[in-house]
């Protein structure tokens, strides 16, 4: 079972590699040439913004991916599939991004719609792993038995959070892209400085439980 869930987790792991690269693949060479260089690089401010945030996003996904799959012992179909859904709306986030630089300081409300797609799908993932999460704890047969069932239900509200932050941004996308783009940067340090810990059963609990089950 722990090779199962390590193809899975191997599987996502070259999925958010693949991400990544595509991300800083999106960052142009400046055309400009000579004494211009450096003003064109400094004119594609936008896009090394976009990059920095969303490399962060993705980074705070791909630990939180890890961290939940480090504490499974087996996986099931429902299971993968929800995974294909939290792999499938990563992998759009190069997409939006490139979007957002290219329109983040235009005029004439490119800027607004822009923004309003890239935190759409923020909302579609923090939705997405919503999914995920809750049916990982909705009844815990697939975590190892180190892990505190009840305590790990009960971080689903702080897991949810996301559900609520990312929505606002898109109503913020309506009013300033810039500010939008500080706002996803803002959200994504909040959930790099405060992982959710996966209770774990003290020693003792865990062999009574193992005891129980052999009864």
């Amino acid at each position: 079972m722990e090779r199962e869930t390590g193809r899975v987790e191997a599987f996502s792991d070259g999925v958010f590699a693949i991400v990544i690269t595509i991300l800083v693949l999106e960052l142009k060479v400046p055309e400009e040439k000579g004494s211009d260089f450096w003003h064109g690089v400094a004119q594609q401010w936008p896009h090394y913004a976009a990059y920095v945030v969303s490399f962060l996003i993705i980074g705070v996904m791909w630990v939180n991916h890890h961290t939940i799959f480090s504490h499974l012992k087996r996986v099931d179909r429902p299971l993968l599939f929800l995974n294909l859904l939290v792999l499938m709306v990563v992998s759009v986030i190069p997409y939006t991004t490139t979007v957002l630089a290219e329109h983040l300081v235009e005029e004439g409300g490119s800027a607004n719609a822009a923004a309003v797609l890239y935190s759409s799908v923020t909302v579609a993932y923090a939705l997405a792993f919503l999914a995920f999460w809750w049916y990982v704890t909705r009844v815990g047969h697939l975590f190892h038995e180190r892990v505190d069932r009840d305590g790990a239900r009960a971080t689903r509200v702080r897991f949810g959070l996301g559900a609520v932050a990312y929505p606002m941004t898109v109503l913020l996308s309506f009013f300033s892209a810039p500010l939008t783009l500080a706002a996803h940067f803002l959200i994504a340090l909040y959930y790099a400085a405060n992982q959710i810990p996966i209770p774990l059963v003290v020693e003792e609990e865990r062999l009574e439980s193992v005891s129980d089950l052999r009864k």
